[in-house]
């Protein structure tokens, strides 16, 4: 079964929010302060961590950071209050893979959340390299050469579609589907921060791309040389 670790101290949040992801049929551990939470992180086995920031003991900022840093590759859906904090918990440093900003709907949550842990089994599990870069979707490994990427599994998974159709243009609607499993228009702030910071990890200049292009008004292509 599933196993996804909810640490949020509000309980009028993870009562509820628990409730659903056990209807969605996951296994959910609840922890209420940041340590605990790490400590139920770092034992490993959890699949997807939902995370708040606000955690008393220790943020959960910092309960990102040192999952991170342990080695956990483990998929982490941040929930938070500030949408001006998206740009810090989402990005290179913290290692988060998504966000969720408080209010949130539950259904689109629980959509996060099941993009979160889709992991392309359809997909043959080595794809053959594309313009240096290549893919192994059952290790949920990227390379640059003979040099590991160290991606997120939000962008590994923005990745493997980009690159699974180098060069042919992939639509801003079939990504937020595919990676997402959206099309909620305000979701795609997102999009474009995991496609910003992907472009940085492959060394990627976004005035003159070598890899990820941008065909405005449509989406992005992936290119094959």
């Amino acid at each position: 079964m599933t196993r996804v670790l909810l640490a949020e101290d509000d309980a009028s949040i993870s009562e509820p929010l628990a409730r659903a992801l056990r209807r969605e049929g996951y296994e959910v551990e609840v922890r209420q302060d940041g340590p605990t939470a790490l400590d139920a992180g770092l034992q490993g086995g959890i699949d997807l961590v939902v995370l708040d920031l606000g955690l008393p003991g220790m943020d959960g900022l910092e309960v990102a950071r040192r999952l991170r840093a342990d080695g956990h590759t483990v998929p982490i859906l941040v929930l938070t209050a500030r949408a001006d904090e998206v740009d810090t918990v989402v990005g290179l440093d913290a290692g988060a893979d998504d966000y969720v900003t408080k209010p949130f709907r539950l259904a689109e949550l629980l959509a996060r959340v099941r993009a979160l842990l889709r992991r392309g089994a359809a997909e043959p599990a080595a794809q053959p390299a594309t313009h240096g870069v290549r893919i192994d979707v059952e290790s949920h490994r990227a390379w640059m050469g003979e040099e590991e990427l160290q991606l997120t599994a939000k962008e590994f998974d923005l990745l493997r579609v980009l690159v699974r159709d180098a060069g042919r243009v992939v639509t801003r609607d079939q990504l937020m589907r595919e990676v997402w499993d959206t099309t909620w228009w305000s979701s795609t702030k997102t999009l474009d921060m995991h496609i910003s910071w992907l472009r940085k990890k492959l060394g990627d200049d976004a005035a003159n791309p070598r890899y990820i292009a941008t065909v405005r008004g449509v989406g992005f292509r992936f290119e094959k040389s």
